[in-house]
């Protein structure tokens, strides 16, 4: 049979893997330990912290959608961070994204910095500030593409190259479009990153994260810092995330129609100043975006004209829930200036942009016309 399209595959996931009763959802194996067969001797599962059933059919299938050579689970997106960055040691320096999730920041500048690894902040829709923040003791490049909250559009191509030219790690976290909607082994990334709990979970009803290895040489050192920390995914959750993927297509379709309707009738709106969607054309981003994702994903930010309108909207919203986190199939609103991205030094937040005028909508997918209606009763002050 000719290779099956991704959306095929999300369905099939652990599909015809259990020999022993040919089920067709994968089962749960709660089973802390297994029976050996004899001294010497393993079925292939001694303990479930260094190996499940159930989370390696999961993982299989996500280093599969990937495209990499092996996957890992976790029982958090900052779990997964986490043990990422323990490939790393003393001394070392990471660049990341400074259009990035808050709670990278805090990892990075108020964990890992008291371990002697050090982090610059650069705006990586600017290839040559990356190259221009290169030292000697630099090892990696972090990237989230698009940016959050502001969706910037990182160029994975020229970056990939940079990263190869100077021997560093290219890290990108692509919780935001999933291996549906873009590919980042394809611009040469080294480990793929996800918060399992946003688009891939979907329904905001488990917590998980990702790590995806393009070799199996960095796949193997990943594993065995999983196994050696332990932050891995329960087999409850890790089959809830396996479940989950079998609609991933779908879902995301529908989030990227939504988000763009959205995106086009907040731009009308006379109480918003700004809207920040790559899919709409003035976006600074968009061209390039078309090129290397096959859409523009669910999420979006707004700026309304001041802070009272934004804490208005918030606690006037009916249908949308002012609440944090993303990507799941009910749409939710957040202050990231209060909330996700409060952590950063508010010095650094204003100068990225980040007040309390911006607005973080994870557009749901419920009837667009609801979602809108919401949103007009909401700004409408």
């Amino acid at each position: 049979m000719t290779t099956q399209q991704l959306s095929t595959q999300t369905i099939h996931i652990g599909v015809g893997k259990d020999s022993a009763t040919g089920a067709i959802s994968y089962p749960i194996y709660p089973s802390a330990t297994y029976r050996h067969p004899a001294v010497g001797q393993s079925t292939g599962f001694d303990y479930t912290r260094s190996g499940n059933p159930t989370r390696n059919t999961l993982e299989a299938g996500l280093a599969n959608l990937e495209g990499g050579a092996r996957a890992l689970t976790f029982a958090s997106g900052m779990a997964a961070l986490t043990t990422l960055f323990l490939h790393f040691k003393s001394g070392d320096h990471v660049i990341a994204s400074q259009d990035i999730y808050g709670g990278t920041y805090r990892l990075l500048s108020m964990v890992l910095n008291n371990l002697g690894i050090s982090a610059t902040y650069v705006d990586t829709t600017d290839a040559s500030a990356v190259s221009a923040a290169i030292t000697p003791a630099t090892r990696a490049l972090l990237v989230e593409t698009p940016g959050n909250p502001l969706m910037g559009i990182s160029d994975l191509e020229a970056l990939g190259k940079i990263c190869q030219q100077h021997q560093i790690l290219f890290l990108v976290d692509n919780t935001f479009m999933t291996p549906l909607l873009q590919k980042p082994f394809a611009f040469g990334a080294d480990v793929v990153i996800h918060s399992g709990t946003k688009y891939l979970g979907g329904h905001n009803d488990l917590c998980s994260g990702v790590l995806v290895a393009r070799t199996a040489e960095m796949g193997e050192r990943l594993y065995f810092l999983q196994n050696s920390t332990g932050a891995i995914l329960p087999p409850q959750d890790s089959w809830l995330l396996l479940r989950s993927l079998k609609t991933l297509h779908l879902r995301m379709e529908r989030h990227c129609h939504n988000a763009l309707q959205v995106a086009q009738w907040l731009q009308q709106h006379p109480n918003v100043q700004t809207v920040y969607y790559p899919g709409l054309a003035s976006h600074p981003g968009h061209t390039l975006a078309r090129r290397q994702a096959s859409d523009f994903g669910g999420m979006l930010s707004f700026r309304v004209k001041d802070k009272n309108i934004a804490h208005n909207t918030l606690a006037r919203l009916q249908l949308i829930s002012f609440a944090e986190s993303l990507g799941g199939v009910e749409s939710l609103m957040t202050l990231p200036a209060i909330q996700t991205h409060g952590d950063i030094p508010e010095p650094e937040r204003l100068r990225l942009g980040i007040d309390e005028c911006l607005l973080r909508l994870s557009v749901g997918v419920e009837d667009v016309r609801d979602i809108i209606a919401d949103l007009k009763q909401a700004l409408n002050q």
